[in-house]
């Protein structure tokens, strides 16, 4: 029989990485749909805005990450009026942050272009895309918002069946548009709008329908209340500005590849496939530890939240010893899934030990990031991501001219586990030292 605190881990790790799985697909379907609608400008096109939206939403993960650990320590502290405070909050600012969004969206879309700065029919087509889809930006952000208090809730079920809805609905709209409507790019965008419309419409009636009874704790004017909005505000900022970090580095990555030529670009596209899968595991382990780790801070349960912390680096290191092995004797058989490209392949194979390092170096990172994110430890958070990014580019432009592509994966590597580190350092004042203070130790 497994031990209960691997069990509630598993019970809301689990989900959370179904979800993590659903959203690669759902880009594929898009990307399948606009390629039977004309030439490569559309798939390029649809990349293109894809990738806007996904630079956009990134920075507002503070919403579901500020919002998932302030509620787990009102729930732990069965302090329900103010879990149902913060839901509020983060509605507030989703909505805020939306409408200013929805404003200023040509100047934002004209910019993003310029950025990226492609072929001028494809960016007419991109743009075509995101002047529709920009219309989803309230339910999208208050989507973020409603999981995050989903999972404070120690609810990770609700947000997976909302994901799993939102993609289904994505296809079939795209289809009906796309295919019986003879719409274009057009219709891919509008498929996604009415599917994140539906999603949070959904995820309203299912808070209504586990949630009705909290209700009455809704109180808007009082949930603005300055004290709390001062420390809601400070999490959050801490979270975007954590975020601009882990952005800067990873939309580095293709920049400085390409700079060394299309071939290694292409490489390092391939071979950051083995990090983005182990990272849709391990993230569903980091939200399992914001959900734990916020409510045992919140009850005052030191001795649970030490155990818990331990039995969520066991799995960890269980899961980065089973990501190494299958990387180290199923590396040729992966990359031939993603590639038939045979001078790829090859170029692949002096790099590909990098990859073997990523499962080791990375996992404490993201299960760090979690119990930080559940102890709303946001400050030595984004302090322990300022020193790695730092050092990250530190070791790239000190070595570039001496190791080329190797420098940019040792900067990549040394990047995550430094993280995990510091974290581990800073763990007993920003982590433990919360629950020991409520418990009254």
């Amino acid at each position: 029989m497994p031990d209960s605190t691997d069990k509630r881990i598993l019970e809301l790790a689990l989900p959370n990485i179904i979800t993590n799985i659903t959203v690669p697909l759902l880009g594929v379907v898009d990307l399948m749909i606009v390629g039977h609608i004309g030439d490569q400008l559309f798939i390029g096109a649809i990349a293109i805005g894809t990738m806007i939206f996904n630079f956009i939403y990134w920075n507002f993960g503070f919403l579901r990450m500020g919002t998932s650990g302030l509620t787990a320590q009102a729930y732990g502290a069965r302090q329900l009026h103010e879990a149902v405070s913060v839901l509020v909050r983060g509605v507030v600012l989703a909505l805020l942050i939306s409408l200013t969004l929805i404003v200023f969206q040509y100047p934002i879309g004209k910019f993003a272009l310029w950025l990226i700065d492609g072929n001028s029919q494809m960016e007419y087509l991109a743009y075509q895309y995101f002047k529709i889809r920009i219309w989803a930006a309230p339910a999208t952000l208050g989507m973020y918002v409603i999981k995050g208090w989903f999972i404070g809730m120690q609810n990770a079920k609700t947000p997976m069946t909302v994901a799993i809805v939102i993609n289904v609905l994505n296809i079939l709209f795209s289809l009906l548009f796309v295919m019986v409507f003879d719409m274009q790019i057009e219709g891919v965008a509008l498929g996604t709008l009415l599917a994140q419309w539906s999603g949070l419409l959904i995820s309203v009636l299912l808070w209504m329908k586990y949630y009705k009874k909290l209700a009455k704790h809704i109180h808007i004017a009082q949930s603005m209340n300055w004290q709390e909005m001062k420390l809601f505000f400070r999490i959050n900022s801490d979270i975007f500005l954590r975020s601009l970090c882990l952005v800067a580095v990873f939309s580095f990555l293709p920049v400085a590849g390409a700079k060394m030529g299309d071939e290694i670009l292409a490489v390092n596209t391939l071979l950051l496939q083995y990090f983005t899968i182990f990272s849709y595991i391990m993230d569903g382990f980091a939200y399992a530890g914001e959900s734990l780790t916020g409510k045992y801070i919140g009850s005052g349960e030191y001795k649970v939240l030490k155990r818990t912390v331990r039995h969520l680096f066991y799995w960890g290191v269980a899961l980065s010893a089973l990501f190494t092995i299958v990387y180290a004797f199923g590396g040729d058989v992966l990359l031939r899934a993603f590639t038939d490209k045979q001078n790829i392949i090859a170029a692949s194979h002096p790099y590909y030990f990098w990859v073997l390092m990523v499962p080791f170096a990375g996992f404490a990172a993201f299960l760090w990031d979690g119990i930080y994110i559940g102890a709303t430890a946001s400050k030595e958070m984004r302090d322990c991501m300022f020193i790695a990014t730092i050092l990250f580019f530190g070791i790239y432009y000190g070595l570039i001219n001496f190791m080329g592509n190797n420098a940019l994966w040792l900067a990549l590597i040394v990047f995550l586990l430094l993280r995990g580190v510091l974290q581990y350092i800073y763990a007993r004042k920003a982590v433990y030292a919360k629950a020991l203070l409520k418990g009254n130790y």
